[in-house]
Parts: C-alpha cells; sequence; structure tokens
C-alpha cells in the first residue's frame, strides 16, 4: 500500500495512491486506515512530505564501503545522529544550498517510518513498531560537517532531509536496490543488504535511550559513491519497490 500526504486546496490530509486515483482518509494512518469515502484525481492534488516526524534519528557509516571512502573508520555500534524535523521537504521540493557552504552533498537512504510508540524493542520485534518506508536523501554540508566535532549543524539545515515520493508499507526491506542519480548520472549503485547493522539491529539499539513515536523516521545510512552537488542540479534517490524522490538544488 501506498500511503501519501496531499495538498488539496486548502485541505491536507493523509491518503491512499491508486493508481491516477487518491484516497483520502481520515486521520494518521498510523493505527488503522479509514477512508472518507472521497476519491479525487492524482492530477488535482499536491504531493507533501508523507510523514511529519518528531525527529529523524539518522545512522553515520552503516555501509562498510561508505566508512572506507570517508576514511574515518569502522563504527562497531550504529553511530547515531538526529536531524530537525525542519528537514524535512518533499518530492520535488526545492533543496536550499546554504549561502555559508561551500560543498553540499547527496546522501541516498532507505528511510524506516514508524508506526507506533517504541521503546527498548527486543531484538526480532522491530517489524512490530515499522508502518512503511520511503526514500531518503541525507543533505549534509560536508565542509561544515567536517569542521564540528558533532554533526548537527552540517546536516541540520533546512530543507536536508527529503523524503518520499510516499510511504510503501510493504517491501523487502533488507533486499533492495538503491541508487542515486545527479543530473540522470548514476552516482550511487547499492543494495540495502550491505548495511552493517540491519534495521532490526537498529531499531532495538535506539530505543535503548530514546522513544520513537509514530511518523519519526530512521535514516538507515548510505551506501558508497556520496558527492557534491551545485545549484541547479536535479537529483533523483531511487529504492527497488518504492519509487523515485527527485529534487532540484537552489
Amino acid at each position: 500500500m501506498k500511503i501519501i500526504r496531499a495538498e488539496y486546496f486548502d485541505r491536507t490530509f493523509y491518503a491512499v495512491l491508486d493508481g491516477e486515483y487518491v484516497l483520502p482518509l481520515k486521520k494518521e494512518p498510523f493505527t488503522f486506515i479509514e477512508y472518507t469515502g472521497e476519491c479525487l484525481r492524482r492530477d488535482r492534488i499536491r504531493l507533501l512530505a508523507p510523514c511529519e516526524p518528531t525527529k529523524i534519528v539518522a545512522v553515520g557509516k552503516n555501509y562498510r564501503e561508505h566508512a572506507a571512502e570517508m576514511n574515518e573508520g569502522f563504527p562497531t555500534e550504529p553511530l547515531l545522529f538526529i536531524k530537525p524535523s525542519t528537514c524535512i521537504v518533499g518530492d520535488g521540493d526545492d533543496v536550499v544550498y546554504p549561502a555559508i557552504s561551500r560543498r553540499l552533498d547527496y546522501e541516498g537512504e532507505l528511510g524506516v517510518i514508524i508506526g507506533k510508540r517504541a521503546h527498548a524493542v527486543q531484538s526480532g520485534h522491530s517489524a512490530e513498531y515499522i508502518f512503511g518506508y520511503t526514500c531518503l536523501n541525507d543533505i549534509t554540508a560536508r565542509d561544515i560537517q567536517k569542521s564540528d566535532p558533532q554533526w548537527t549543524r552540517g546536516k541540520g539545515f533546512d530543507t536536508f532531509c527529503p523524503i518520499g515520493p510516499h510511504i510503501e508499507t510493504t517491501l523487502d526491506a533488507m533486499h533492495a536496490n538503491i541508487c542515486t542519480r545527479v543530473n540522470g548520472e548514476l552516482r550511487q549503485n547499492s543494495n540495502t543488504s550491505l548495511m552493517t547493522h540491519d534495521i532490526d539491529k537498529l531499531i532495538c539499539y535506539i530505543t535503548e535511550c530514546m522513544t520513537l513515536l509514530p511518523g519519526d523516521i530512521i535514516a538507515t545510512g548510505t551506501p558508497v559513491g556520496i558527492g557534491s552537488m551545485q545549484r541547479g542540479d536535479v537529483v533523483e534517490v531511487e529504492i527497488e519497490g518504492i519509487g523515485i524522490l527527485t529534487n532540484r538544488i537552489i
């Protein structure tokens, strides 16, 4: 099932995407799906970011080849950082290149959307807390990230977390191809099976120290092939079984 958030005239709502049609929901979809009974054409609505997280918990260096290209060592446990909710933008939205940065990088990733309150999740039970999956781009001001002792500023600018185009509730998330293209040129080409720490491990590890709420996102790390972007570039993150997230750098 494909879940979207949409804007239609003065209304904003969650909906199920069914081909060329949009089926609005009465409320957030995390507890259960309840339709309004309406049916709208896809070309009549504006697509928004598919959820509104209280936080994005991101994982650094979770693909060994990416850790190697960064030349900063291999974490033995998940390396966590948090991106603020104000980073979120949707498919088709612009990403703003900060005036104070001289290098802006893409990082295509699988995003995991939490479906219910999760605290101290035990190994093997993480699937009970997952609502679905989306494409995510962990935009990074690389020069700022490297100049600071921690990553909040370099990872936390407004528009630095595009997600979308929708949430896919059914996915073989640990065996999905993931790629990133800049202006049509393939830059990253990998598979989620190459994660150092799988999704079950990430959810258990994160919820040892913080509670995840419905709509929160785990950014599971980027594969090898990171690189820079320029103003005017169009960046696509594509994940097998989900779709393509497209954003322009301005």
